[in-house]
């Protein structure tokens, strides 16, 4: 019953997570604090061509780097400081997550630069907006 329930409102969801995924980046990308995006459905990240062939929408899980120089005390105080968004690796959910990243060492593709701090951000239905401000403070308090 429960995902019967879920599967008749699953398209309309998933087009408000893009929605607000969209925003948020778009914000984003204008922060000093942010070196770097990592969004296929962005026409800027290196895997946009071969999303758009094969996909017509994204979720809303992306990635983004501080800039270089970034501390993991800095990104540690960022993830300490938001309110809207809870820690945690479950994508599938309505609700804002954030967590960090740490790649190296366990890449076998490429390699990330060593210094790169890096947070996996999940955009729920809440209003972007308020995310938004949410960010900005915690942003605030890792760089203020």
């Amino acid at each position: 019953y429960l995902g019967l329930r879920g599967l008749r409102t699953l398209s309309v969801r998933l087009e408000r997570h893009m929605k607000n995924t969209l925003d948020v980046i778009s914000w984003l990308q204008t922060r000093p604090e942010v070196g770097a995006i990592h969004y296929p459905a962005l026409e800027t990240d290196p895997g946009h061509a071969i999303w758009k062939r094969d996909f017509s929408g994204a979720s809303g899980l992306f990635a983004f780097d501080f800039r270089p120089g970034t501390s993991d005390t800095q990104r540690t105080a960022f993830l300490n400081a938001l309110t809207l968004f809870g820690l945690g690796y479950s994508w599938g959910g309505f609700e804002s997550l954030a967590i960090p990243v740490k790649l190296n060492g366990i890449r076998t593709a490429t390699e990330p630069d060593p210094g790169t701090c890096s947070i996996r951000l999940h955009i729920g239905l809440e209003d972007p907006a308020d995310l938004i401000k949410d960010l900005t403070q915690a942003f605030g308090k890792a760089f203020g």
